[in-house]
Protein backbone atom coordinates (compact mmCIF):
# COMPACT_ATOMS: atom_id res chain seq x y z
CA UNK A 1 0.00 0.00 0.00
CA UNK A 2 0.77 3.62 -0.48
CA UNK A 3 -0.19 7.12 0.65
CA UNK A 4 0.43 10.46 0.88
CA UNK A 5 2.45 12.13 3.37
CA UNK A 6 2.69 16.38 4.04
CA UNK A 7 6.59 17.32 4.46
CA UNK A 8 8.15 20.92 5.88
CA UNK A 9 10.91 21.52 3.65
CA UNK A 10 11.41 24.68 4.55
CA UNK A 11 10.27 27.40 5.46
CA UNK A 12 6.85 28.68 3.30
CA UNK A 13 7.45 25.73 1.24
CA UNK A 14 5.28 22.10 2.22
CA UNK A 15 5.37 18.92 -0.06
CA UNK A 16 3.38 16.16 -0.48
CA UNK A 17 4.93 12.78 -1.88
CA UNK A 18 3.87 9.47 -1.96
CA UNK A 19 5.78 6.68 -0.03
CA UNK A 20 5.00 3.07 0.98
CA UNK A 21 3.28 2.06 4.05
CA UNK A 22 4.70 -1.20 5.89
CA UNK A 23 1.93 -3.15 6.53
CA UNK A 24 0.91 -3.81 10.27
CA UNK A 25 2.95 -6.03 12.61
CA UNK A 26 0.68 -8.07 14.96
CA UNK A 27 0.79 -5.13 17.34
CA UNK A 28 -0.34 -2.95 15.25
CA UNK A 29 -3.37 -1.31 13.23
CA UNK A 30 -3.48 0.59 9.89
CA UNK A 31 -5.91 3.41 9.90
CA UNK A 32 -6.68 5.34 6.33
CA UNK A 33 -7.58 8.66 7.54
CA UNK A 34 -10.82 10.66 6.55
CA UNK A 35 -9.57 13.80 7.91
CA UNK A 36 -7.21 16.45 9.47
CA UNK A 37 -6.90 19.31 11.27
CA UNK A 38 -4.25 21.95 10.81
CA UNK A 39 -3.45 24.26 13.59
CA UNK A 40 -3.02 27.81 12.68
CA UNK A 41 -0.81 28.21 15.47
CA UNK A 42 1.89 25.70 16.08
CA UNK A 43 2.00 24.77 12.54
CA UNK A 44 2.14 28.52 10.72
CA UNK A 45 5.57 28.52 13.35
CA UNK A 46 6.67 25.59 12.02
CA UNK A 47 5.51 26.89 8.17
CA UNK A 48 7.34 30.27 8.60
CA UNK A 49 10.12 28.70 10.45
CA UNK A 50 9.64 30.25 13.76
CA UNK A 51 10.54 27.25 15.61
CA UNK A 52 13.05 28.03 18.58
CA UNK A 53 16.22 26.01 17.55
CA UNK A 54 16.95 22.98 19.28
CA UNK A 55 13.62 22.59 21.16
CA UNK A 56 12.65 19.17 20.66
CA UNK A 57 8.94 18.73 18.03
CA UNK A 58 6.92 16.83 21.02
CA UNK A 59 7.97 15.21 23.91
CA UNK A 60 4.66 13.88 24.49
CA UNK A 61 3.77 12.66 21.16
CA UNK A 62 5.31 9.75 19.95
CA UNK A 63 4.91 10.45 16.21
CA UNK A 64 6.68 13.70 16.95
CA UNK A 65 9.44 12.78 18.72
CA UNK A 66 12.91 14.19 18.10
CA UNK A 67 14.62 17.44 17.82
CA UNK A 68 12.73 20.08 14.84
CA UNK A 69 14.87 20.28 11.53
CA UNK A 70 13.71 20.28 8.16
CA UNK A 71 12.39 18.29 6.10
CA UNK A 72 9.68 17.57 9.52
CA UNK A 73 6.21 15.83 9.07
CA UNK A 74 4.35 17.49 11.53
CA UNK A 75 0.57 17.96 12.42
CA UNK A 76 -1.25 16.24 15.34
CA UNK A 77 -5.34 15.73 14.43
CA UNK A 78 -6.05 13.07 12.18
CA UNK A 79 -9.48 11.35 12.01
CA UNK A 80 -9.61 8.19 10.11
CA UNK A 81 -10.96 4.50 10.28
CA UNK A 82 -9.05 1.13 10.75
CA UNK A 83 -9.07 -0.50 7.50
CA UNK A 84 -6.49 -3.57 8.66
CA UNK A 85 -5.12 -5.11 11.89
CA UNK A 86 -1.86 -7.12 12.33
CA UNK A 87 -3.33 -10.12 14.44
CA UNK A 88 -6.79 -11.61 15.14
CA UNK A 89 -6.71 -10.37 18.48
CA UNK A 90 -7.25 -6.22 17.36
CA UNK A 91 -9.97 -7.90 15.02
CA UNK A 92 -12.60 -5.42 17.30
CA UNK A 93 -10.46 -2.27 16.10
CA UNK A 94 -11.46 -3.18 12.78
CA UNK A 95 -13.87 -0.61 10.87
CA UNK A 96 -13.41 1.61 14.02
CA UNK A 97 -13.31 5.83 13.94
CA UNK A 98 -10.71 6.82 15.55
CA UNK A 99 -8.89 9.78 16.53
CA UNK A 100 -4.70 9.92 16.50
CA UNK A 101 -1.89 12.84 16.83
CA UNK A 102 -0.49 11.86 13.68
CA UNK A 103 1.15 14.20 11.08
CA UNK A 104 -0.68 14.64 7.55
CA UNK A 105 -1.04 11.46 6.03
CA UNK A 106 -3.03 9.49 4.02
CA UNK A 107 -2.69 6.50 5.79
CA UNK A 108 -0.51 5.28 9.15
CA UNK A 109 0.44 2.22 10.99
CA UNK A 110 0.07 2.75 14.98
CA UNK A 111 -0.25 0.91 17.73
CA UNK A 112 -3.64 0.80 18.99
CA UNK A 113 -3.03 2.18 22.49
CA UNK A 114 -2.18 5.55 20.73
CA UNK A 115 -5.46 5.90 18.92
CA UNK A 116 -8.89 7.62 20.51
CA UNK A 117 -11.98 5.59 19.81
CA UNK A 118 -14.82 7.80 18.50
CA UNK A 119 -18.43 7.69 18.24
CA UNK A 120 -20.04 6.85 15.28
CA UNK A 121 -22.65 9.99 16.21
CA UNK A 122 -19.52 12.59 16.15
CA UNK A 123 -18.50 13.89 12.33
CA UNK A 124 -14.98 12.96 11.49
CA UNK A 125 -14.46 17.51 10.79
CA UNK A 126 -15.98 17.88 13.94
CA UNK A 127 -13.73 15.09 15.91
CA UNK A 128 -10.70 16.89 14.38
CA UNK A 129 -10.77 19.89 16.30
CA UNK A 130 -10.45 17.67 19.85
CA UNK A 131 -6.99 18.52 20.29
CA UNK A 132 -7.90 22.18 20.18
CA UNK A 133 -10.51 21.73 22.42
CA UNK A 134 -8.10 19.75 24.50
CA UNK A 135 -6.48 22.40 25.46
CA UNK A 136 -9.62 25.19 25.32
CA UNK A 137 -10.22 22.88 28.74
CA UNK A 138 -6.71 22.87 29.97
CA UNK A 139 -6.46 27.14 30.17
CA UNK A 140 -9.94 26.41 32.42
CA UNK A 141 -8.04 24.39 34.25
CA UNK A 142 -5.11 26.59 34.62
CA UNK A 143 -7.41 29.87 34.97
CA UNK A 144 -10.12 28.51 37.24
CA UNK A 145 -12.76 31.49 36.07
CA UNK A 146 -14.95 31.27 39.32
CA UNK A 147 -18.86 32.60 39.26
CA UNK A 148 -19.14 36.46 38.55
CA UNK A 149 -15.58 37.13 37.72
CA UNK A 150 -14.67 39.29 34.75
CA UNK A 151 -12.76 37.35 31.86
CA UNK A 152 -10.97 38.64 28.75
CA UNK A 153 -9.46 36.62 26.23
CA UNK A 154 -7.10 38.18 23.46
CA UNK A 155 -6.80 36.10 20.57
CA UNK A 156 -9.70 34.62 18.83
CA UNK A 157 -7.79 31.80 16.97
CA UNK A 158 -8.97 28.75 17.12
CA UNK A 159 -8.35 27.76 20.51
CA UNK A 160 -9.36 31.22 21.94
CA UNK A 161 -12.81 30.65 20.25
CA UNK A 162 -13.32 27.16 21.51
CA UNK A 163 -12.11 28.74 25.03
CA UNK A 164 -14.61 31.76 24.45
CA UNK A 165 -17.22 28.91 24.10
CA UNK A 166 -16.52 27.04 26.94
CA UNK A 167 -16.47 30.11 29.23
CA UNK A 168 -19.42 31.46 27.63
CA UNK A 169 -21.56 28.66 29.50
CA UNK A 170 -20.37 30.11 32.84
CA UNK A 171 -22.12 32.20 35.08
CA UNK A 172 -19.35 35.05 34.50
CA UNK A 173 -20.13 39.61 34.82
CA UNK A 174 -18.41 39.51 31.56
CA UNK A 175 -16.85 38.21 28.56
CA UNK A 176 -14.99 40.38 26.58
CA UNK A 177 -12.59 39.01 23.68
CA UNK A 178 -10.15 40.65 21.39
CA UNK A 179 -9.62 39.91 17.89
CA UNK A 180 -7.67 42.00 14.98
CA UNK A 181 -10.25 40.19 12.90
CA UNK A 182 -14.08 40.60 11.79
CA UNK A 183 -14.67 37.09 11.09
CA UNK A 184 -13.49 36.05 14.28
CA UNK A 185 -15.17 38.95 16.48
CA UNK A 186 -18.64 37.92 14.65
CA UNK A 187 -17.49 34.40 15.52
CA UNK A 188 -16.68 35.17 19.11
CA UNK A 189 -19.80 36.99 19.88
CA UNK A 190 -21.57 33.75 18.04
CA UNK A 191 -20.37 31.50 20.73
CA UNK A 192 -21.00 33.93 23.48
CA UNK A 193 -18.85 36.89 23.85
CA UNK A 194 -20.47 39.90 26.29
CA UNK A 195 -18.45 42.30 23.82
CA UNK A 196 -15.83 41.94 21.26
CA UNK A 197 -12.93 44.69 19.99
CA UNK A 198 -10.39 45.37 17.89
CA UNK A 199 -6.90 46.03 19.41
CA UNK A 200 -5.95 48.20 16.54
CA UNK A 201 -8.80 50.53 18.12
CA UNK A 202 -6.75 53.50 18.64
CA UNK A 203 -8.69 53.83 22.04
CA UNK A 204 -8.83 50.12 22.92
CA UNK A 205 -6.93 50.44 26.37
CA UNK A 206 -9.66 53.31 27.26
CA UNK A 207 -12.94 50.80 25.89
CA UNK A 208 -10.93 47.88 27.74
CA UNK A 209 -11.06 50.22 30.95
CA UNK A 210 -14.65 51.37 30.70
CA UNK A 211 -15.97 47.30 30.23
CA UNK A 212 -13.59 46.21 33.38
CA UNK A 213 -14.77 49.27 35.03
CA UNK A 214 -10.49 49.76 35.43
CA UNK A 215 -10.88 52.94 37.82
CA UNK A 216 -12.78 50.95 40.73
CA UNK A 217 -10.85 49.37 43.29
CA UNK A 218 -11.88 45.80 42.45
CA UNK A 219 -12.50 47.09 38.99
CA UNK A 220 -10.21 45.09 35.79
CA UNK A 221 -9.99 41.70 34.65
CA UNK A 222 -9.98 38.62 37.37
CA UNK A 223 -9.12 36.87 34.75
CA UNK A 224 -6.93 37.60 31.17
CA UNK A 225 -6.19 34.76 28.78
CA UNK A 226 -3.00 35.72 26.14
CA UNK A 227 -3.83 33.52 23.55
CA UNK A 228 -3.23 35.45 20.37
CA UNK A 229 0.40 33.95 19.54
CA UNK A 230 1.44 37.55 19.53
CA UNK A 231 3.80 38.33 22.59
CA UNK A 232 3.01 42.08 21.57
CA UNK A 233 -0.31 41.41 23.80
CA UNK A 234 1.06 41.16 27.01
CA UNK A 235 1.23 44.97 27.19
CA UNK A 236 -2.69 44.93 26.89
CA UNK A 237 -3.27 41.67 28.92
CA UNK A 238 -1.05 43.59 32.08
CA UNK A 239 -2.70 46.73 31.15
CA UNK A 240 -6.54 45.53 31.63
CA UNK A 241 -5.59 43.12 34.30
CA UNK A 242 -6.85 44.06 37.88
CA UNK A 243 -5.61 44.19 41.20
CA UNK A 244 -4.96 40.53 41.95
CA UNK A 245 -5.58 39.17 38.79
CA UNK A 246 -4.58 36.32 36.68
CA UNK A 247 -3.11 36.22 33.48
CA UNK A 248 -2.63 33.07 31.41
CA UNK A 249 -0.82 32.76 28.87
CA UNK A 250 -1.52 29.92 26.44
CA UNK A 251 -0.07 31.55 23.49
CA UNK A 252 3.32 29.42 22.54
CA UNK A 253 5.75 32.35 20.13
CA UNK A 254 7.92 30.09 19.21
CA UNK A 255 11.03 31.92 18.22
CA UNK A 256 9.06 35.45 18.12
CA UNK A 257 10.48 37.55 20.69
CA UNK A 258 8.94 41.41 22.32
CA UNK A 259 9.64 44.04 24.75
CA UNK A 260 7.23 43.63 27.80
CA UNK A 261 6.30 46.74 29.80
CA UNK A 262 6.46 45.53 33.61
CA UNK A 263 7.56 48.99 34.57
CA UNK A 264 4.14 50.62 34.99
CA UNK A 265 1.35 49.69 37.56
CA UNK A 266 2.39 46.34 36.95
CA UNK A 267 5.16 46.02 39.87
CA UNK A 268 2.21 46.96 42.24
CA UNK A 269 -0.53 44.91 41.15
CA UNK A 270 0.25 41.82 42.43
CA UNK A 271 -0.70 40.30 38.89
CA UNK A 272 0.18 36.56 39.16
CA UNK A 273 1.28 35.33 35.17
CA UNK A 274 0.94 31.53 34.80
CA UNK A 275 1.82 29.58 31.46
CA UNK A 276 -1.06 27.32 30.29
CA UNK A 277 0.50 24.21 27.54
CA UNK A 278 -1.77 21.46 26.97
CA UNK A 279 1.46 18.51 27.10
CA UNK A 280 1.01 18.52 31.15
CA UNK A 281 -1.36 18.65 33.61
CA UNK A 282 -0.84 21.19 36.36
CA UNK A 283 0.49 19.25 39.70
CA UNK A 284 -2.93 20.89 41.42
CA UNK A 285 -4.73 18.12 39.14
CA UNK A 286 -2.55 15.50 39.26
CA UNK A 287 -4.03 13.61 42.02
CA UNK A 288 -7.66 13.49 40.51
CA UNK A 289 -6.92 14.10 36.96
CA UNK A 290 -5.03 11.98 33.97
CA UNK A 291 -4.47 13.60 30.67
CA UNK A 292 -7.22 10.53 29.37
CA UNK A 293 -10.14 12.07 31.78
CA UNK A 294 -9.31 15.62 30.35
CA UNK A 295 -9.03 14.02 26.80
CA UNK A 296 -12.03 12.69 27.59
CA UNK A 297 -14.38 15.61 28.86
CA UNK A 298 -13.06 17.46 26.14
CA UNK A 299 -14.33 14.81 23.81
CA UNK A 300 -17.74 15.50 25.35
CA UNK A 301 -17.22 19.37 25.09
CA UNK A 302 -17.20 18.94 21.04
CA UNK A 303 -20.86 17.08 21.08
CA UNK A 304 -21.48 20.18 23.36
CA UNK A 305 -19.76 23.24 21.52
CA UNK A 306 -20.66 21.53 17.73
CA UNK A 307 -17.21 24.09 16.34
CA UNK A 308 -18.16 22.89 12.57
CA UNK A 309 -19.19 26.72 11.96
CA UNK A 310 -15.54 27.32 12.21
CA UNK A 311 -14.71 25.89 9.38
CA UNK A 312 -13.59 28.47 7.02
CA UNK A 313 -11.18 26.09 4.21
CA UNK A 314 -10.87 22.46 2.71
CA UNK A 315 -8.51 21.25 0.61
CA UNK A 316 -7.35 17.66 -0.41
CA UNK A 317 -4.17 16.96 1.01
CA UNK A 318 -3.13 17.20 -2.54
CA UNK A 319 -3.44 21.06 -2.33
CA UNK A 320 -1.67 20.93 1.20
CA UNK A 321 0.39 24.23 0.21
CA UNK A 322 -3.10 26.30 -0.79
CA UNK A 323 -3.84 25.46 2.47
CA UNK A 324 -1.11 26.99 4.55
CA UNK A 325 -1.03 29.76 1.92
CA UNK A 326 -4.24 30.62 2.62
CA UNK A 327 -3.72 30.61 6.43
CA UNK A 328 -0.80 32.42 6.09
CA UNK A 329 -1.75 35.14 3.80
CA UNK A 330 -5.52 35.36 4.63
CA UNK A 331 -5.66 35.22 8.34
CA UNK A 332 -8.45 37.46 7.80
CA UNK A 333 -11.11 34.70 5.84
CA UNK A 334 -9.36 31.66 7.08
CA UNK A 335 -10.13 30.30 10.79
CA UNK A 336 -9.96 26.40 10.80
CA UNK A 337 -8.42 25.03 7.55
CA UNK A 338 -8.79 21.09 6.91
CA UNK A 339 -6.91 18.81 5.17
CA UNK A 340 -9.39 15.97 3.49
CA UNK A 341 -8.50 12.50 2.09
CA UNK A 342 -11.20 11.19 -0.22
CA UNK A 343 -9.12 11.45 -3.45
CA UNK A 344 -5.73 9.94 -1.58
Amino acid sequence: MRRLALEFLKPYRVSVKEEPVAAPNPNQVLVETIVSAISPGTELLVYRGQWPDQLAVDDSIESLAGKFAYPLKYGYSAVGRVTAVGSEGLSGWLGRLVFSFNPHESAFVVSPDILVPLPESLAPETAAFLPNMETAVNFLMDGRPIIGERVLVLGQGVVGLLTTALLAGMPLSRLITVDGFALRREKSRALGADETLDPTDPDIRERLAELLALADATGGSDLTYEISGNPAALDLAVAATGFAGRIVIGSWYGAKRADVDLGGRFHRSRIRVYTSQVSTLSPEFTGRWTKTRRLDWALTMLAEVNPAPLITHRFPISRAAEAYSALDEHPDEAVQVLLTYEDA
